[in-house]
């Protein structure tokens, strides 16, 4: 029998996964398995030696270093993404992504804020706007990720999906999407199906990892083949990408990803005989 294929553009980070293994290596079992590749961080990493693994990267970091609101942290934010835009030609890489400040090597922000205000707001949406131009000019996508304040990125501002829903939407530009990432938005705010309901004509991308853990789908309370459902429903055929943990082996976690994001898969692995 033939069995069922995603509705869906599935991708995986190379940070979280074959962590026993070079990162190069990482990027080239990905791309074995037939996912596309997520990466953070270009600055350290041979992008020649990422070219040559052939991987189709779908994401990587669109900045080094700045934030949206301060006047110095608004340069140095377009000054990165201007070099990060160059490494993404190189790497033929779609979607560039950001956050509401630069964060440091354990997540935390650089620029902590308590409240984000007025003038705060109009000043990120004006840098956003921007940093769109940008992405028109180079023909690519910048996309903004919500975080968690709870866990992960406390004091991180315009954080929460709604708020990066509502950059992105005051932007209003094909070249600035929404990367909505469903651990971090189950970890804030919940109700999931409904998030991605709203957010569906700004998508850009969607990031997944279960809660509580950071692992793949299966490991926690999140129910994903629901959500796979809803987003076929809505008619998302865009990219879903694992930004998670491996909880024990990561050829394992990608079967479970791949199973969550296939509609049907696990009907049709009940009726397949064995070899």
């Amino acid at each position: 029998m033939t069995l069922p294929v995603s509705p869906f553009t599935l991708a995986a980070d190379a940070e979280m996964l074959y962590l026993d293994r070079p990162f190069t290596e990482r990027v080239a079992r990905i791309a074995e398995r037939g996912f596309q590749v997520e990466i953070w961080d270009w600055s350290a990493k041979d992008i020649d030696a990422l070219t040559a693994t052939g991987a189709t990267f779908s994401s990587m970091t669109g900045y080094l270093t700045g934030d949206l609101t301060d006047p110095d942290g608004i340069d140095a934010l377009l000054t990165s993404a201007r070099e990060s835009l160059d490494v993404a030609a190189e790497l033929d890489c779609a979607r560039l992504n950001l956050h509401g400040t630069g964060l440091d090597g354990k997540g935390l922000p650089v620029r902590p804020v308590e409240v984000a205000t007025p003038a705060m707001w109009l000043t990120a949406a004006d840098t956003l706007r921007r940093v769109a131009e940008l992405g028109e000019a180079a023909g690519r996508v910048f996309t903004l990720e919500n975080l968690n304040l709870a866990v992960d990125h406390p004091g991180t501002p315009f954080a929460r999906a709604a708020d990066t829903l509502a950059l992105v939407r005051a932007v209003d530009s094909p070249y600035l999407r929404m990367n909505l990432d469903l651990y971090h938005a189950q970890i804030g705010e919940g109700n999931l199906i409904e998030l991605c309901r709203r957010a569906l004509p700004y998508l850009g991308e969607i990031q997944v990892a279960d809660v509580p853990g950071r692992c793949e789908p299966g490991t926690g309370e999140i129910h994903y083949p629901a959500i796979a459902s809803a987003l076929d429903d809505l008619g998302y055929t865009g990219v879903v990408g694992l930004e998670s943990w491996a909880r024990d082996d990561s050829d394992a976690a990608l079967d479970a990803f791949r199973s969550a994001f296939t509609p049907g898969a696990d009907a049709a692995v009940a009726v397949t005989p064995p070899a």
